[in-house]
């Protein structure tokens, strides 16, 4: 891990409702956080993934890559929209933290957090009717720990992934290798990604 640019990462994440506007700049945060080296992913990103979160009262948090969001607003379940010319899918979306139980000793990553295929692309929002194989699980950094990354990642979905048996609902979240994962499903590398970063409640 690299933790001084993670840190660096975390210091100049801004708290603010405003969604990713540069592909390059999505990259520049991913490899400032040494996201590609820790996933073991080739992220060379063709459009941009929106991900905002609802939130009880007001509007939602739109995530840009490297926000810091406060873990009570990360309930969601997030929307997914994407920009960009990536055709109308079909496409799996997936989230994982590969920080867990704390950054210093990821011995627990991945978690994944979601895991959901056969989303379309209808007019830039991301739509889904099937259930998720891993229904979104809020994050739960504990206490004492630095922030975690939350990342989320847009592929291309195969038909090799409808036949995958690595994982179902009653897998284990823990342990989990997103890389291996996509391999294994033929997904491809990411075609767009984003990610926050979620420390425990002060008083957690």
């Amino acid at each position: 891990m690299h933790f001084f640019r993670l840190a660096s990462v975390f210091s100049l994440a801004l708290v603010a409702v405003a969604q990713d506007i540069s592909i390059r700049a999505v990259k520049r945060a991913f490899n400032a956080a040494n996201i590609p080296n820790d996933l073991d992913i080739v992220f060379r990103p063709t459009a941009l993934l929106e991900v905002s979160l609802p939130q009880a009262a007001g509007a939602p948090i739109t995530l840009h890559a490297g926000i810091q969001v406060p873990r009570n607003d990360t309930a969601g379940p997030p929307v997914f929209r994407v920009v960009g010319d990536v055709g109308h899918g079909p496409f799996v979306v997936a989230t994982v933290d590969p920080d867990a139980p704390t950054p210093q000793a990821p011995t627990e990553a991945q978690i994944r957090h979601f895991l959901g295929g056969n989303f379309f692309n209808e007019g830039g929002r991301l739509v889904n009717s099937t259930p998720a194989i891993s229904e979104f699980l809020q994050p739960t950094p504990p206490a004492g720990s630095d922030a975690h990354r939350y990342i989320f990642l847009l592929f291309d979905q195969s038909p090799q992934f409808a036949h995958q048996t690595l994982v179902n609902a009653t897998t284990s979240i823990a342990l989990f290798n997103i890389s291996q994962f996509a391999s294994a499903a033929d997904l491809g590398n990411p075609l767009a990604g984003t990610f926050m970063l979620v420390a425990p409640e002060p008083d957690a």
